[in-house]
């Protein structure tokens, strides 16, 4: 495994979230790990500024979607994958590394459904609301 370094090409990253920290795996387009950290929850739009946009995976949890939009800011592209959907693709024990790794394996995978953002479920059902309003403003 390379030194880490502050640019890191990785492909697809993979988080597990935790209370107050998170652990992150990076595969390259091989599928080899070339990033393997943890970091605490403040500090993660620090740490992925600099790496070039990618495909994230993140464990689907009650803070996953602040984490997720803040990634979306940087302009990453993210999923955020159920933990149910990972766990066939963990190997060996469980522990947070290992959950990582799961989690972006599962990502790279065109068939594993992943959860929606609350920003864009939001967004959607707010246009839903006033579409028929501004038919009728029309009609006047």
């Amino acid at each position: 495994m390379p030194c880490k370094t502050d640019v890191v090409v990785a492909h697809t990253i993979g988080i597990d979230t935790g209370k107050n920290t998170l652990h992150m795996v990076g595969l390259d387009e091989k599928g080899a790990i070339v990033l393997r950290e943890k970091i605490s929850r403040s500090r993660i739009t620090a740490r992925l500024v600099n790496v070039p946009p990618c495909l994230i995976g993140i464990e689907a949890g009650m803070a996953s979607h602040y984490v997720a939009r803040e990634l979306l800011a940087l302009g990453h592209e993210v999923k955020q994958v159920p933990p149910a959907y990972a766990i066939p693709f963990r190997q060996g024990q469980k522990s947070d590394f290992r959950e990582a790794h799961a989690v972006a394996e599962a990502v790279k995978r065109p068939s594993t459904r992943c959860v929606h953002s609350l920003a864009d479920i939001f967004c959607e059902r707010l246009s839903n609301q006033w579409t028929p309003l501004a038919g009728l403003s029309r009609l006047r």
